[in-house]
């Protein structure tokens, strides 16, 4: 079993959540879309994320997606799981139980009462205590968490707690708290962890080039993000903004808040990824408009990838 380190690179795709258009769990969605993301050269898979829906999920339901996502990867790709919840309990008792089903580590998000650089150190310093032997990654994602935490308290919660080995930067604007990392590990102040973004990709090349590792979110076409980093990988700087400026608008248009998620899966669920773009209730739902705005970005998009040869 793979476990997760300070070396994880390349796309840790953030999974959805596959419903039926009636709001039930889609778990034979669950394997075709595990097969597809394989397919499209993913470096690992996240699941119960926020754009997975995961707290709308009862904690059975939860517990059957992971247990049917170890299960169809075999082991073949690292899996991490989101176990943020308002205890320390209830997160440890859920990633012990998924780390001992086979995951890889979990992931972490502040609380919102959080108000202080000191609260967000001790809440890491707590939560690297309760986890113990566990690797987590720390979700940096103000915009929905409301805190904010400073380059600095990220490089004491990296020097203090062991057991964080990977940022999973969403910050907007961010690309300066990257540069700020990477100095403080290049000079040796701090260990040097991993770090994966976020936000639907949409900063991927000015991130690649400030220092991440790669990319730990979602779009429907992760082929997008998994060219961007391999591309960097190699050197080719010009060919992946070449390949990132191809699916632009339809990145872009997916990070509306509430119908971005239902674009994604109208998407997915187009390409025969998942059975049903169905978001569960309380849900937006996608105008016949939505789906015109889509289905030009679409042939836009398939032009755009013609013309530079992908």
């Amino acid at each position: 079993m793979a476990i997760l380190n300070e070396q994880a690179k390349g796309v840790y795709v953030i999974a959805v959540t596959p419903f039926e258009d009636n709001g039930a769990l889609d778990l034979a969605s669950v394997d075709s879309m595990l097969d597809f993301y394989e397919g499209a050269g993913v470096s690992g898979i996240t699941v119960l994320g926020q754009l997975g829906e995961a707290p709308k999920l009862t904690s059975a339901e939860s517990a059957q997606v992971v247990e049917r996502v170890l299960k169809r990867l075999g082991g073949r790709l690292p899996v991490v799981v989101g176990v943020s919840a308002p205890g320390l309990a209830p997160m440890t008792e859920l990633a012990r139980t998924v780390m001992d089903q086979g995951a890889a580590g979990v992931m972490v998000a502040p609380p919102w009462t959080i108000k202080t650089d000191d609260q967000s150190f001790a809440f890491y310093q707590s939560v690297g205590e309760a986890l113990g032997d566990i690797p987590f990654v720390l979700q940096d994602y103000p915009l929905t968490t409301n805190v904010t935490i400073a380059p600095k308290v990220i490089d004491r919660i990296i020097r203090d707690v062991p057991n964080c080995v990977m940022l999973k930067h969403e910050d907007w604007p961010g690309l300066s708290k990257i540069t700020a990392l990477r100095a403080a590990s290049d000079k040796g102040e701090t260990r040097r962890i991993s770090i994966l973004c976020g936000n639907g990709g949409l900063f991927l090349p000015e991130e690649m080039s400030r220092g991440a590792d790669g990319a730990m979110t979602g779009f429907c076409y992760p082929e997008m993000m998994v060219g961007v980093v391999a591309e960097f990988a190699k050197g080719n700087v010009e060919r992946a903004h070449d390949i990132f400026d191809a699916y632009l608008p339809l990145a872009r248009y997916e990070q509306q808040q509430g119908i971005g998620l239902a674009a994604r899966k109208y998407v997915l669920a187009k390409r025969g990824v998942i059975k049903s773009g169905a978001l569960r209730k309380p849900r937006p739902v996608m105008s016949a408009l939505d789906v015109a705005d889509v289905e030009l970005l679409l042939v836009r998009q398939a032009r755009r990838l013609a013309e530079i040869g992908a």
